[in-house]
């Protein structure tokens, strides 16, 4: 195919989507769902309902959002499974590769966080922390490279799609969490340049403070009164950068960290 200036131009990314992270309606993994589903992507939400109880105190309710987007025309893939094991990331790209067809977008909305200090961490939390936030995204950015195939020797890169992962630069008192969200950034920054054959774009999205439920009245307020406009962002900020990345618009920003925080602890100059 080529452009009307003469240059060739790469095929358009599938349309479907893995999800990770999706438990809750009113949590971040829902808002990108949504966004994706009115974006037109076929959807393979994953999700464990054992996380949400244990840490959220409250069941998973992704079937009821699955009813929801599948009501509005939106083919939507459940596929459970718990991250640190590492059969399971594998499982899952395979699972939505089979049901849905190639993917075009793997966006990383999971995570294990409980907090915890240098004082009082234990080994077994530590380990699955990092099990879930970098090893389970190294196998899942692994196993999405390998459903996209190699472009030929001189020939122009395909568009094989984008990776996005979600951030956090929290770490004191929440230290198995924020130490390995820093490797995760790493790691996924690194696939834009290794995984450049398959013409994959990776990004690394950090919201800032999101309430999806969790904060106090004392916790929102403090928060808000440390960004400029004096508010917090939602669900739909992480959402609209999200889309923005996914689309045409968006796939010449690659191997980036953005702050889409809305100015959080930036100190006035």
């Amino acid at each position: 195919m080529m452009s009307p200036a003469g240059f060739p131009v790469s095929p358009a990314p599938p349309r479907a989507a893995l999800l990770t992270g999706v438990g809750r309606r009113r949590g971040i993994g829902a808002a990108l769902a949504r966004g994706l589903a009115a974006d037109g992507f076929a959807l393979a939400l994953s999700s464990l309902d054992a996380y949400d109880r244990r840490v959220n105190g409250e069941p998973s309710d992704v079937t009821d959002l699955a009813e929801e987007l599948r009501a509005e025309g939106t083919e939507v893939v459940l596929l459970d499974g718990d991250l640190a094991d590492p059969a399971v990331p594998p499982r899952l790209v395979a699972e939505a590769h089979e049901q849905l067809g190639p993917l075009g977008a793997l966006v990383m909305a999971h995570c294990e966080s409980v907090d915890s200090s240098i004082l009082d961490t234990t080994v077994e939390s530590f380990d699955r922390h990092y099990a879930v936030n970098v090893r389970a995204s190294w196998l899942l950015m692994k196993a999405f490279a390998e459903q996209v195939p190699l472009r030929e020797e001189g020939a122009p890169a395909a568009d094989g799609g984008a990776v996005i992962a979600l951030t956090s630069d929290h770490t004191t008192h929440n230290l198995p969490y924020g130490a390995t969200k820093g490797a995760l950034d790493r790691l996924v920054l690194a696939g834009t340049h290794e995984l450049a054959d398959r013409g994959i774009r990776t990004n690394v999205v950090n919201p800032g403070p999101i309430d999806t439920g969790w904060m106090t009245d004392e916790v929102r307020d403090a928060g808000a009164a440390q960004t400029p406009g004096g508010e917090l962002g939602g669900p739909g900020t992480v959402e609209d950068l999200v889309r923005f990345l996914l689309s045409e618009r968006g796939r010449w920003i690659r191997g980036q960290l953005l702050l889409s925080n809305g100015g959080f602890a930036t100190p006035a100059v």
